[in-house]
Protein backbone atom coordinates (compact mmCIF):
# COMPACT_ATOMS: atom_id res chain seq x y z
CA UNK A 1 0.00 0.00 0.00
CA UNK A 2 1.66 3.77 -0.62
CA UNK A 3 1.88 5.94 1.56
CA UNK A 4 -0.89 8.52 0.05
CA UNK A 5 -3.07 5.82 0.32
CA UNK A 6 -2.54 4.77 3.45
CA UNK A 7 -3.02 8.72 4.56
CA UNK A 8 -6.26 8.45 2.79
CA UNK A 9 -7.57 5.23 4.54
CA UNK A 10 -6.16 6.45 8.01
CA UNK A 11 -8.03 9.97 7.49
CA UNK A 12 -11.50 8.00 6.64
CA UNK A 13 -10.76 6.09 9.84
CA UNK A 14 -10.08 9.43 11.81
CA UNK A 15 -13.08 10.94 10.79
CA UNK A 16 -15.49 8.15 11.25
CA UNK A 17 -13.76 7.90 14.74
CA UNK A 18 -14.31 11.43 15.58
CA UNK A 19 -10.43 11.95 16.34
CA UNK A 20 -10.22 15.61 14.88
CA UNK A 21 -6.83 15.87 16.84
CA UNK A 22 -5.25 13.47 14.15
CA UNK A 23 -7.63 13.78 11.40
CA UNK A 24 -6.08 17.77 11.23
CA UNK A 25 -2.51 16.47 11.26
CA UNK A 26 -3.38 14.21 8.98
CA UNK A 27 -5.03 16.84 6.33
CA UNK A 28 -2.13 18.98 7.27
CA UNK A 29 0.51 15.87 6.10
CA UNK A 30 -2.27 15.52 2.90
CA UNK A 31 -2.08 19.30 2.01
CA UNK A 32 1.89 19.13 1.98
CA UNK A 33 1.81 16.53 -0.36
CA UNK A 34 -1.33 18.04 -3.02
CA UNK A 35 0.75 21.44 -2.91
CA UNK A 36 3.96 19.86 -3.43
CA UNK A 37 2.22 17.91 -6.34
CA UNK A 38 0.41 20.77 -7.89
CA UNK A 39 4.00 23.12 -7.65
CA UNK A 40 5.90 20.64 -9.91
CA UNK A 41 2.82 19.41 -11.70
CA UNK A 42 3.52 15.67 -10.91
CA UNK A 43 2.31 12.74 -9.11
CA UNK A 44 4.62 12.04 -6.13
CA UNK A 45 5.56 8.46 -4.93
CA UNK A 46 6.61 6.94 -2.06
CA UNK A 47 9.93 8.35 -1.91
CA UNK A 48 8.73 11.99 -2.75
CA UNK A 49 6.26 11.69 0.04
CA UNK A 50 8.98 10.63 2.55
CA UNK A 51 10.78 13.55 1.48
CA UNK A 52 7.44 15.43 2.29
CA UNK A 53 7.39 13.89 5.71
CA UNK A 54 10.76 14.59 6.43
CA UNK A 55 10.61 18.56 5.62
CA UNK A 56 7.71 18.56 8.07
CA UNK A 57 8.90 16.69 11.16
CA UNK A 58 11.86 19.30 10.73
CA UNK A 59 9.35 21.97 11.20
CA UNK A 60 7.71 20.58 14.02
CA UNK A 61 10.84 20.34 15.50
CA UNK A 62 11.98 23.75 15.46
CA UNK A 63 8.36 24.88 16.03
CA UNK A 64 8.94 23.05 18.94
CA UNK A 65 11.90 24.30 20.53
CA UNK A 66 10.92 28.21 19.78
CA UNK A 67 7.36 27.06 21.21
CA UNK A 68 9.37 25.61 24.60
CA UNK A 69 11.56 28.28 24.58
CA UNK A 70 8.76 31.14 25.01
CA UNK A 71 7.14 28.99 27.70
CA UNK A 72 4.03 27.95 25.52
CA UNK A 73 3.18 24.41 26.44
CA UNK A 74 -0.04 24.19 24.53
CA UNK A 75 1.54 25.30 21.18
CA UNK A 76 3.82 22.89 22.16
CA UNK A 77 1.64 19.83 22.54
CA UNK A 78 -0.12 20.11 19.37
CA UNK A 79 3.24 20.33 18.07
CA UNK A 80 4.78 16.86 19.76
CA UNK A 81 1.48 15.19 18.61
CA UNK A 82 1.36 16.38 15.11
CA UNK A 83 5.29 14.84 15.27
CA UNK A 84 3.61 11.67 16.73
CA UNK A 85 1.53 10.90 13.82
CA UNK A 86 4.47 12.12 10.97
CA UNK A 87 6.77 9.26 13.03
CA UNK A 88 4.02 6.65 12.28
CA UNK A 89 4.57 7.00 8.41
CA UNK A 90 8.55 7.45 8.76
CA UNK A 91 10.21 4.26 8.45
CA UNK A 92 11.92 3.25 11.52
CA UNK A 93 14.72 5.14 12.45
CA UNK A 94 18.02 3.74 12.70
CA UNK A 95 20.23 3.41 15.64
CA UNK A 96 23.52 4.76 16.02
CA UNK A 97 25.85 1.61 15.20
CA UNK A 98 23.67 0.98 12.45
CA UNK A 99 24.40 4.67 10.76
CA UNK A 100 27.86 4.78 12.11
CA UNK A 101 28.86 1.50 9.89
CA UNK A 102 27.06 2.85 6.55
CA UNK A 103 29.29 6.47 7.22
CA UNK A 104 32.37 4.08 7.86
CA UNK A 105 31.70 1.86 4.34
CA UNK A 106 30.88 5.66 2.49
CA UNK A 107 34.44 6.85 3.70
CA UNK A 108 36.25 3.70 2.06
CA UNK A 109 34.00 3.16 -0.85
CA UNK A 110 35.00 6.83 -1.41
CA UNK A 111 38.50 7.08 -0.69
CA UNK A 112 37.41 10.38 1.45
CA UNK A 113 40.36 11.32 3.70
CA UNK A 114 39.52 14.65 4.66
CA UNK A 115 36.73 17.13 5.49
CA UNK A 116 36.98 18.68 2.04
CA UNK A 117 35.81 14.98 0.68
CA UNK A 118 33.03 15.19 3.56
CA UNK A 119 30.47 16.01 0.27
CA UNK A 120 31.16 12.36 -1.48
CA UNK A 121 30.81 11.01 1.74
CA UNK A 122 27.74 12.34 2.13
CA UNK A 123 26.11 11.78 -1.33
CA UNK A 124 27.00 8.12 -0.93
CA UNK A 125 25.29 7.75 2.55
CA UNK A 126 21.90 9.89 1.73
CA UNK A 127 20.20 7.32 -0.37
CA UNK A 128 20.86 4.70 2.33
CA UNK A 129 19.57 6.89 5.50
CA UNK A 130 16.69 8.72 3.34
CA UNK A 131 13.96 9.11 5.88
CA UNK A 132 15.67 6.79 8.49
CA UNK A 133 18.25 8.71 9.96
CA UNK A 134 18.76 12.99 11.05
CA UNK A 135 20.69 14.50 7.92
CA UNK A 136 22.49 16.59 10.42
CA UNK A 137 23.36 13.80 13.21
CA UNK A 138 24.49 12.08 9.97
CA UNK A 139 26.91 15.27 8.66
CA UNK A 140 28.13 15.55 12.04
CA UNK A 141 29.15 12.16 12.13
CA UNK A 142 31.52 11.92 8.91
CA UNK A 143 32.72 15.31 9.87
CA UNK A 144 33.98 13.82 13.02
CA UNK A 145 35.45 10.78 11.08
CA UNK A 146 37.07 12.87 8.43
CA UNK A 147 38.32 15.46 10.74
Amino acid sequence: MTLKLRLSDDMKAAMKGGDKQRLAAIRLVNAAIKQREVDERITLDDAQVLTVLEKMMKQRKDSLAQYESAGREDLAAIERFEMGVIEGYLPAQLGEAEIEAIVTRAIADSGATSAKDMGKVVALVKPQVAGRADMGKVSALVKAKLG
